[in-house]
Order: C-alpha cells, then sequence, then structure tokens
C-alpha cells in the first residue's frame, strides 16, 4: 500500500509541475493582440487556459489527498521504527569503539604516519 502511493504521488507530483510549466504567464496574452497566433489553438479561442488550469486543479487535489493518505499510512503503521531508533545500535557502537590514545593524533585511515 505504501509503495502504491508513493509511485502514484511521484507520478502526480511530475505531472503537476510539467503543466505548471506548460501554462503562460498573465503577460504572455498581450502577444496574441498583436499577431501572435495565439488565438489559432486546438483549444479554440480562449485557448488552453482552461483546460490547463483545470486539470492543475485536479492534480493539485490529488496530490493533497495522496499526501494525506501517505501521512495517514505512515503514522498508523507500527512496525516502522523511528531514524533515531534505528540508529541508536550504530551510535552505540561508535561510542563504545576504540578510542585513539592521548598522545596519538586522530588522522584519517588513507593517510599514512608522518616520518
Amino acid at each position: 500500500m505504501f509503495t502504491i502511493l508513493i509511485v502514484i504521488h511521484l507520478f502526480i507530483g511530475l505531472a503537476l509541475v510539467a503543466l505548471v510549466l506548460m501554462q503562460h504567464g498573465k503577460g504572455a496574452d498581450a502577444g496574441a493582440a498583436f499577431g501572435a497566433g495565439a488565438s489559432g489553438t486546438v483549444f479554440g479561442a480562449r485557448g488552453a487556459a482552461s483546460f490547463l488550469t483545470k486539470t492543475t486543479g485536479w492534480l493539485a487535489a490529488g496530490f493533497f489527498a495522496t499526501s494525506l493518505a501517505l501521512a495517514y499510512v505512515v503514522n498508523t503503521s507500527t512496525n516502522r521504527p523511528s531514524v533515531v531508533e534505528s540508529l541508536a545500535p550504530v551510535v552505540q557502537d561508535a561510542v563504545q569503539g576504540e578510542k585513539p590514545a592521548a598522545s596519538e593524533p586522530v588522522r584519517p585511515a588513507d593517510v599514512p604516519p608522518a616520518q
């Protein structure tokens, strides 16, 4: 369930970004007044503005819904440890590991000692 929601969320997010980048700004309509040819599009005299705006709204609603669903799934699952809990053994091993002697300087493993 979690993986399916992640994949759907990813596709909706990518489609939303692509759709927003395809849309033109408010100042782009001034070019049509001087014969830029924007009024003769496939979507009619208004252009693709209403279609792209509605599609963007639906994709944004879908993105919001999948975000809420992912938050619900993550918060209700009991078998997923937190990041801090999963790193606790690693940190304990590092703390309890060998410590360098006080007279020996700490240097990276790939640097040979000075002679």
